[in-house]
């Protein structure tokens, strides 16, 4: 039994795609379900070798379908076969989604390590308490006795006027007194203003 084989020009596989995109770009809706069956799988083994998430892939190759749908006026024969023209679709879309996957994924990062960072600079947040407290002791130092007494009392102890009073042995109005003309002095050695 003899065969005959054919060297030159293989018979036409499927329908000419060509032909069904112009119907589609007038929008006929039964040449698209026909180029729809010529063109699915190989949209979608495309776009599954670019994001091999089986979920992902059939998304994209459906956004790709939608997308000849809607801009298949646009196809130009003398840039390539519909076949060409629709893998490279797919391929540029699979690898969009790629890229917004990654950026989606780096802005998440970025906001996790936000989240972690700290509001503030822990060490030069010690380093002003503890300048700012020399800078007050220095000037608890150049008030008087009397003063420093009453002040330390009422505001490092948290004794009352009265207590601070009967603790030292001086009338109420003495230690106010005191008390005032002190946070004076502080205020004004501190360089706070009123």
């Amino acid at each position: 039994m003899n065969e005959v084989v054919r060297i030159s020009g293989a018979p036409s596989a499927g329908p000419d795609l060509a032909e069904l995109l112009g119907r589609v770009a007038r929008g006929d809706q039964e040449a698209f379900a026909s180029l729809y069956e010529g063109v699915c799988s190989p949209v979608l083994g495309v776009v599954r070798t670019v994001l091999r998430d089986p979920a992902q892939s059939e998304e994209v190759a459906q956004e790709v379908l939608v997308e000849v749908w809607r801009c298949a006026a646009r196809y130009r024969p003398e840039r390539g076969s519909v076949m060409n023209w629709v893998l490279t679709m797919a391929h540029r879309r699979a690898v969009d989604r790629v890229r917004s996957v990654q950026a989606s994924a780096e802005r998440d990062h970025k906001a996790a390590l936000l989240e972690r960072t700290p509001a503030f600079d822990e060490v030069s947040e010690q380093v002003e308490n503890r300048l700012e407290r020399e800078q007050v002791r220095r000037c608890l130092r150049n008030l008087t006795e009397l003063q420093r007494q009453s002040v330390t009392l009422a505001y490092y102890r948290g004794l009352t006027y009265r207590e601070v009073g009967e603790l030292l042995s001086v009338p109420l109005g003495t230690v106010k007194t005191r008390l005032r003309d002190g946070l004076i002095r502080l205020r004004d050695c501190l360089g706070v203003s009123a």
